[in-house]
């Protein structure tokens, strides 16, 4: 039987489930489905049921052209999601801007609110409901006409006083992030740039929002501090001039106590950190829980405090006390969790994604005891195994990796490797990837290297300090050591090998090209190549200002990969999107122009409407393809050719073997 990881056009038809919610009294699951939409130009979302009987079937619950995301439930078990469907009882409703909606566990869905520039993030505490809206500056009861104004004089233009203007694929401005209750009442006016990527809840009682809220802190630069806002008055709750308290923000069930993380800036001389943070709101106070663990994904328990956090390429759920104690691991097994759904019978409702398992709903018994429930994704026979390697860097760290073998793979017959290098660079492999997902390149014979070196999460505040300020020099030579281990692996060819990365990864993806020729061909995807070029023109110049110092000073001058473009000799495939404004299209550019000046061997994949990542499906299909067929001609895998999908222009024809 044909692997559905062998077909590209069929892999990315497979419905992905985002997001899951568990009701207030635990009787309701409700996950948000992304699959592809009828027209197969687009993926669309849908909420579906998911049965707490794992013999049941999941069903659908929502259904529109326009989709349905943002489940919520109210704390009396009503259903709110957010949807740019029209109302049907309106005449020719067809507004673009989304709108917050209400599923009744019977009956059709109801339209509960509007704003001109649509509803975001939805919370509920008591009988107050709060969503987030982008909203003009100034009266937001003109709103709907100055957006029409504007909208009719052809006027986009954004005049700025203040940095930043970009966050990953979309511009800030002019419209403000605030907060409405669902009566209209707006709790944040005029908070300028303050909301931004805000993280949100409300207390139980439904008297006061707590939220993130970023403040300019001169020469372009800013922190976030944590607010509490009552009768629409705003206190600080957490503030520091030397830490970030960002998301996710959590209140306690009995409503006493609030958790986020704060973030520890990054310096030249000390690396971030991050930690749990714990305030109480009547006396102020905060304190760190947990360690030095990097929270993804927080809940509240009854008597504790639930994370999600990197481990040793994993992220297990974590029951953090809130005595002081230690954290204690729920999950032993490889599993990546996250959307912590905790049940008033002490059990967990959760995603469990890993590397070799696309993420699905679970059930998490108190003593760790795990059970799958349904879920719309179907199963998918892997066409490899998965298995982990490690290797003694020069400093005498363990640096260990996961590898995916290809069926078939032998002593006699060893597959070509693939080293695949995170991005981040603070990230693990330790997780499903339906964009960068090594099963695709194992159904086409490869052997795939997934390291975490230096600068990975889920180690230990000592691995950051390893690479921090030394990007290059200090990851390179994990790399080349984990690489050294796998390739004396038998089921593996040492001399058929190539490397890829994306992000922090297609930058190690360049400086690896100009620090060995080892490798038959290097892949690079939305990759940094000048650093001093880089720092000023992404959406985040200030964090990297802090780790490296003035752009284009002596650090970012020896850590950048332009500066050894002439030992350049392996063959490159550059790919990036133009709406990537993490790392800006003028890094492609300019790497581009440097090889083909250079007369390097090279290719450029290029996406004029995709940001960072690659995500409508015909891109995904022409991406795969494109970086399949670039390794077969230089790698010379002992197979045939994938299947071409004719999307793009791939230039000269397969080589004759």
């Amino acid at each position: 039987m044909t692997s559905i990881f062998q077909n590209v056009r069929e892999y990315v038809a497979v419905p992905r489930v985002t997001a899951l919610r568990l009701s207030p009294d635990a009787t309701r699951l409700v996950a948000v489905v992304q699959s592809l939409d009828p027209d197969e130009k687009a993926y669309g979302t849908a909420l579906w049921e998911i049965p707490l009987d794992p013999d049941a079937e999941p069903y659908r619950l929502t259904r529109s052209a326009k989709g349905e995301a943002g489940a919520e439930f109210t704390p009396d078990g009503e259903l709110l999601f957010v949807s740019r469907r029209p109302d049907p009882t309106e005449k020719d409703s067809d507004s673009e801007a989304a709108a917050l909606w209400l599923l009744p566990e019977r009956g059709e869905p109801h339209r509960l609110a509007t704003r001109p520039g649509g509803i975001g993030v939805v919370r509920a505490g008591g009988g107050t409901i709060v969503y987030a809206a982008q909203v003009l500056p100034g009266d937001s009861a003109t709103e709907a006409d100055r957006r029409k104004a504007r909208k009719d004089a052809g006027v986009s233009a954004v005049l700025y006083d203040d940095y930043p203007i970009r966050y990953w694929d979309h511009d800030l401005g002019p419209a403000q992030p605030r907060l409405f209750t669902l009566d209209g009442t707006d709790l944040t006016p005029d908070p300028g740039r303050a909301l931004d990527q805000a993280s949100f809840d409300v207390t139980p009682d439904g008297s006061t929002v707590i939220t993130t809220w970023r403040i300019p802190t001169g020469a372009g630069t800013s922190r976030s501090e944590l607010v509490a806002i009552t009768g629409g008055e705003r206190r600080v709750l957490a503030t520091s001039e030397a830490h970030d308290f960002t998301s996710p923000v959590r209140i306690s069930p009995d409503g006493r106590q609030v958790a986020c993380v704060r973030e520890r800036h990054g310096t030249i001389e000390r690396s971030l950190a991050l930690e749990l943070w714990v305030i109480d709101l009547t006396t102020g106070e905060g304190r760190a829980l947990g360690g030095e663990l990097f929270p993804a994904a927080l809940a509240w328990g009854s008597d504790c405090l639930y994370v999600a956090a990197d481990h040793q390429g994993r992220r297990p759920i974590f029951r953090i006390p809130l005595d002081g104690g230690g954290p204690i691991r729920l999950t032993p097994d490889n599993g990546a969790y996250a959307e912590l759904n905790p049940a008033p019978d002490g059990s967990l409702y959760a995603l469990r994604g890993a590397v070799d398992a696309a993420p699905a709903p679970v059930r998490i018994a108190p003593d760790g005891t795990l059970e799958y429930l349904p879920t719309p994704t179907p199963a998918m026979e892997l066409p490899g195994t998965l298995t982990e390697v490690s290797a003694m860097a020069e400093d005498g760290t363990e640096i260990r990796a996961w590898l995916v073998l290809p069926e078939g793979a032998s002593a006699e017959n060893p597959a070509p490797f693939l080293l695949w290098i995170h991005g981040g660079p603070v990230s693990s492999w330790n997780d499903w990837s339906w964009r960068w997902n090594p099963w695709i390149m194992a159904a086409h014979g490869y052997a795939m290297l997934l390291p975490d070196p230096c600068l990975s999460s889920g180690y230990g505040q000592a691995m950051l300090d390893r690479g921090w300020g030394d990007w290059g020099p200090a990851t390179f030579g994990d790399l080349m050591a984990i690489t050294d281990a796998a390739l004396k692996l038998p089921e593996i060819d040492d001399q058929r090998t190539a490397a890829m990365g994306g992000s922090f990864g297609g930058y190690m993806a360049n400086w690896v090209a100009g620090h060995t020729d080892r490798f038959k061909a290097i892949v690079t995807h939305a990759s940094l190549w000048n650093l001093g070029q880089f720092a000023g023109t992404t959406d985040a110049a200030m964090f990297w200002q802090r780790e490296w110092g003035e752009p284009g000073g002596p650090i970012s001058q020896r850590l950048s990969p332009h500066q050894t473009l002439d030992k350049i000799t392996t063959p490159m495939l550059v790919i990036h999107g133009d709406k990537d404004y993490r790392v800006p299209i003028g890094e492609a550019l300019s790497l581009w122009w440097d090889l083909r000046r250079s007369e390097v061997e090279s290719q450029f994949l290029y996406f004029p409407d995709e940001g960072h990542w690659i995500l409508k499906p015909g891109n995904a299909i022409a991406w795969y393809d494109t970086v399949l067929t670039f390794l077969y001609r230089h790698v010379e895998p002992a197979f045939d050719p994938p299947a071409i999908s004719g999307l793009i222009d791939l230039g000269e024809q397969w080589p004759t073997r």
